[in-house]
């Protein structure tokens, strides 16, 4: 038995049912942000940077100029999924739901 699932425009197929629920949760998780958590501008971008060893970034920004916060997500070391980084290094919640801007006074990102 073959099961699929269309919700917002994305068709998701599996074999299981929990197959399609796990691929479903993945795709909530990063395409069901609708605003910028620092202004909550809905004018949001989806970015993929890449540095010079060709490592790729993946980032939410906000396109409203006076705020320009970002969004960054990790990659899951199996499966490459990706998912938003709501915790700092240190293992602590940012606030504004992960969403940071840098702060040149403070020299880095808030």
């Amino acid at each position: 038995m073959s099961f699929s699932i269309s919700r917002d425009g994305i068709t998701v197929e599996g074999d299981k049912m929990t197959d399609v629920f796990k691929e479903l949760a993945d795709l909530q998780e990063v395409f069901s942000i609708g605003q910028c958590g620092k202004c909550k501008c809905p004018d949001i971008q989806y970015v993929v940077r890449k540095d010079n060893d060709d490592n790729e970034y993946f980032e939410l920004r906000c396109k409203n100029y006076k705020c320009r916060a970002k969004l960054a997500f990790g990659q899951h070391k199996k499966g490459g999924g990706l998912f938003p980084r709501r915790k700092d290094k240190d293992d602590n919640w940012l606030p504004d739901g992960g969403w940071v801007r840098w702060d040149k006074d403070a020299g880095k990102e808030v």
